[in-house]
């Protein structure tokens, strides 16, 4: 008896054994630690309506790991913005708040069993700081820049995978950035009598076919040397993308940029002229007879503010040039307009955008009164979208009152570059961007 009972004590304690070793290795406790090599990271910037937006980042583990194997509490995101133009280079710093996690391949698509890349999204809106990509130096230069961002992702979940468990990482090597639809431009660089522009471009795909030109004129905020900057400040970049491309059956872009600003007049700043004004038409000639397939009927322009002060020089001086104009938000004050400029432009397809609640270029001393000479002056297709206010119209972010998130009156672009401006032009509802694809000097 005793016998037996000393077997089955005996066979009860290695059964014990053998659960509790079952479990431990199930729960990981023992599990094998998989040691990665050089862990970076890439940013991902996207042009929202408020500017360039660092909306995620791409870890390189350098291990695969199952696509299951992580979730938006696995991470943490620092996150160190400084400006090497300012005195003071540091900015802000903080967390960013992860939205999102997914394994994915290189280039940060979803996989479908393991992948070595992690993807993690992260909020954004207009006022969130933290996602920014350029900086605004209000108080020196008056120039938008990119802005140097140092992420610090810092592991906090352990990652379980056939190999072993990944834990305690600290990501903070940078392996460069990608740029959503910026990318897709080149730049360039040429000079006219001693006036040195640089420039941003898009090509469409080649075909048998003409293509039209946009020419689009930076803000006030987006002069220099780096010819991204006005395609990533203000969201023109969404000419190039599929959907306003969609209009002109693909499109050239040219994005010319000012040294300074185009509003720099002989006499004096916004005086009606321009010291850049027959460099730049030198620029638009010399591009458009190195690019053969352009059609020269259809060759657009357009701008915002210190850009769009500049459109109307550029269509008072060269009318016969364009075929259309759109003038946003524009800064030429209407007294510096002549009648006869008037009569001149009158003939001329124009579309001017502006919001009652700008401050910065009053429409009532700019954008209306110029309008009005010219219907008076018998103009038979320009119009004007004068709207309310400038808010967001996505859905997505909003004021603590529950209303839709309301923008400067000043950025009435962010209605021309998603394409949501339009009105009844012969019973039809027409787009800015449908109405401008159909324009032509023939």
């Amino acid at each position: 008896m005793l016998k037996r009972l000393k077997k089955t004590a005996k066979t009860t304690l290695l059964c014990t054994l053998a659960v509790g070793m079952t479990l431990a290795f199930s729960s990981g406790a023992w599990a094998k630690e998989v040691k990665t090599g050089h862990a970076s990271y890439r940013t991902v910037v996207e042009v929202e309506d408020w500017g360039a937006t660092i909306t995620k980042v791409i870890v390189d583990l350098d291990k695969p790991v199952p696509k299951d194997a992580i979730t938006r509490h696995t991470f943490k995101v620092h996150v160190k913005r400084s400006d090497n133009r300012l005195a003071n280079t540091f900015i802000e710093e903080g967390e960013r708040k992860v939205t999102k996690a997914y394994v994915s391949d290189k280039n940060g698509r979803p996989v479908k069993q393991t992948g070595r890349y992690v993807v993690l999204e992260m909020e954004i809106g207009p006022d969130l700081t933290l996602g920014s990509a350029m900086y605004y130096d209000n108080e020196g230069s008056g120039f938008n820049a990119w802005n140097d961002n140092q992420y610090t992702i810092t592991q906090q979940k352990d990652i379980t995978t056939d190999s072993g468990t990944i834990s305690g990482l600290k990501v903070d090597t940078s392996a460069g950035q990608a740029r959503e639809l910026v990318d897709e431009f080149t730049t360039g660089k040429a000079s006219y009598d001693g006036v040195t522009f640089t420039y941003a471009d898009y090509t469409p795909a080649k075909d048998k076919g003409k293509n039209p030109l946009v020419i689009w004129l930076h803000g006030g905020g987006e002069g220099g040397t780096d010819p991204t900057i006005p395609i990533s400040a203000n969201k023109a970049v969404n000419l190039a993308s599929e959907d306003i491309q969609s209009y002109f059956d693909g499109a050239y872009v040219l994005a010319p940029q000012a040294p300074t600003f185009w509003m720099d007049g002989f006499t004096g700043f916004g005086d009606g002229t321009s010291k850049y004004e027959t460099a730049l038409m030198s620029l638009i000639k010399d591009y458009v007879s190195q690019n053969k397939d352009i059609d020269t009927n259809r060759i657009y322009i357009g701008g915002n503010s210190n850009g769009g002060y500049m459109t109307l020089l550029m269509i008072r001086d060269y009318k016969d040039y364009f075929a259309a104009a759109m003038v946003v938000c524009e800064a030429l004050k209407d007294s510096l307009i002549t009648d006869e400029q008037i009569n001149g432009m009158k003939d001329l397809p124009i579309w001017f955008v502006a919001a009652k609640t700008d401050t910065l270029v009053p429409p009532d001393d700019h954008t209306v009164p110029t309008y009005n000479r010219l219907v008076n002056a018998g103009a038979q297709d320009v119009h004007l979208s004068l709207f309310d206010k400038v808010a967001d119209t996505s859905g997505l972010y909003k004021k603590s009152d529950g209303t839709p998130y309301e923008y400067t009156g000043h950025s009435s672009w962010i209605y021309v570059h998603n394409n949501e401006v339009s009105r009844v032009i012969n019973g039809k509802n027409i787009t800015l961007m449908q109405w401008l694809a159909s324009k032509s000097l023939d």
